[in-house]
């Protein structure tokens, strides 16, 4: 068995999200199971180099994994020959000047979303990044969740029939952070900062869309800031300048229609935090992070419109759960060990760079609809 390294610069990894799901459960969950098995008796060693603005975060977190390798200066990291991957998760204000300085650099480039503040700067970086030929992918992690997965394998074996509608629910009370600490960091409710749950939220929607129903070919929505006034991390109030919430409709190739709500001022009434449920003329699901029900026409009860008694029928027990059938790894990691793969073997990769304008442009589009008050038209991404 031989091992080939490949050094990975990781920016913005001290955050909840790097941090846990990109360093932790990925690059170095990959390091704990013996590196990522390419076949042949070669196995692929990721070594990362931490990268980031606060230099006692960045220490303590290399001394609490016994990693070595840590940088305050970006450049420095980036001139090294032996850096392969750029990976970015800092917020999306600083990624688009990050991102080219490492394309430049000859750097493979990995990257959360949105890849960039509007679609002219997400498809320069596709541009870029294709002239230079790196290689470069985008975080879409939503399509590796075990519900998404047992989805996606019900549309490929047909059983929905014709797909007529999608209805994605999504979201959960974020405290303001006066009288309980904040979930989310207060950069998210400033628009100046790049913050907002259509640009966050938007980008997942495109490609959760695009990749099991069909391209988005129009969007019609309204965003609202539900709670504006919140507490940042020093516990000093603050006017929220972004979206808070975000209903949408969006119209798909094809004829179905999806309306997906999103939401940081909604209380759960669900069984997980995200679900979909998606109607057809021979069967219905319901899908989550990780479950996945379904309703055969076969088996679909005749409720009767009654408002003068109780409801007799327990709706949710008329419902059949759909077996795993496999075993699923973290979704994080999952897409990790195949951008990976595209990196040292070049094996096919679709989540790219112009993947990610896609999904930058549904956000821009998406408030401009609801600026505007109107539906807008979706063109397709192309360079």
């Amino acid at each position: 068995m031989t091992r080939r390294t490949v050094r990975i610069a990781m920016n913005g990894v001290t955050g909840r999200m790097g941090y846990r799901q990109h360093l932790v459960r990925s690059v170095l969950a990959l390091r704990e199971q013996g590196g990522l098995d390419l076949g042949d008796g070669e196995t692929l060693w990721p070594e990362p180099v931490l990268v980031g603005r606060r230099e006692p975060a960045l220490r303590a977190l290399a001394e609490r994994h016994g990693l070595t390798e840590w940088s305050t200066d970006l450049d420095a990291v980036l001139a090294d020959d032996t850096v392969d991957v750029y990976f970015d998760a800092q917020v999306t204000s600083a990624r688009v000047a990050a991102l080219t300085k490492a394309i430049a650099a000859g750097k493979h480039v990995y990257t959360e979303k949105p890849t960039a503040a509007d679609l002219a700067g997400a498809l320069e970086l596709a541009r870029l990044a294709r002239e230079k030929g790196v290689r470069h992918g985008v975080v879409q992690d939503k399509l590796f969740l075990p519900g998404l997965r047992k989805l996606k394998r019900l549309i490929d074996g047909g059983f929905f029939g014709e797909i007529l509608s999608v209805r994605g629910e999504f979201g959960y009370w974020v405290f303001e952070g006066d009288w309980q600490e904040a979930q989310r960091p207060s950069w998210n409710y400033r628009a100046e900062d790049g913050g907002g749950i259509v640009v966050d939220m938007f980008p997942h929607w495109e490609y959760v869309l695009h990749e099991l129903f069909g391209r988005v070919t129009s969007v019609t929505a309204h965003v609202a800031t539900h709670v504006p006034r919140r507490w940042d991390e020093r516990g000093k109030p603050y006017e929220a300048t972004a979206d808070d919430a975000a209903y949408g409709i969006f119209q798909l190739e094809g004829g179905a229609v999806a309306q997906i709500n999103s939401s940081w001022a909604v209380r759960v009434h669900r069984d997980e935090l995200v679900e979909f449920q998606v109607d057809g003329t021979h069967g219905s699901a319901v899908a989550g992070l990780r479950d996945c029900r379904v309703q055969h026409r076969s088996a679909t009860p005749k409720p009767v419109w009654n408002p003068d008694v109780p409801a007799a029928e327990a709706f949710r027990e008329q419902w059949q759960d759909v077996p795993d059938n496999a075993e699923f790894d973290n979704g994080f990691k999952a897409q990790w060990e195949l951008f990976l793969r595209h990196v040292a073997l070049g094996e096919p990769y679709r989540w790219d760079l112009l993947a990610g304008a896609r999904g930058v442009q549904l956000a821009e589009l998406g408030l401009r609809s609801a600026a505007e008050g109107r539906r807008l038209e979706v063109p397709e991404v192309t360079l």
